[in-house]
């Protein structure tokens, strides 16, 4: 399902331990996302409205409540043009096969997805550009 308007809308979680990390991760680059539309589960969305008032944020369910799977929903739909999902990988999760599905599906639909810092920034870098979302 195509979006009627092409408004750039990124995807973002973050688990516990990380979420402090993505919200200062977003605050550096807020420029970048003034104008775009980001998609967050539960918690890390409220992190992140508080962290950068001033951008759009929407909160979908708490990732083990759901929100995974919404998420997941959008990049079937096509409705995502990135993803920033700051994973914790030495922390077992309860829904880890949440997670697995999630970054499975993000490579199936060749979504670009960046689960550290460094492949962040090189998305960021990509919006700037205008070659992410185009």
């Amino acid at each position: 399902m195509a979006r009627a308007a092409k408004n750039l809308r990124v995807g973002m979680v973050a688990h516990d331990k990380r979420k402090a990390e993505l919200a200062r991760w977003l605050a550096r680059h807020r420029k970048v996302f003034a104008k775009a539309e980001i998609v967050a589960t539960g918690t890390t969305a409220k992190l992140l409205r508080k962290r950068c008032p001033e951008l759009s944020i929407e909160a979908l369910a708490s990732g083990p409540l759901g929100g995974d799977q919404q998420m997941g929903a959008l990049i079937t739909e096509g409705a995502l043009d990135a993803l920033i999902f700051f994973w914790d990988p030495l922390t077992p999760m309860p829904h880890d096969v949440d997670v697995r599905a999630l970054l499975r599906l993000a490579t199936l639909y060749d979504l670009p997805h960046a689960c550290n810092l460094a492949t962040a920034n090189l998305i960021a870098a990509g919006i700037e550009a205008g070659k992410v979302g185009a």
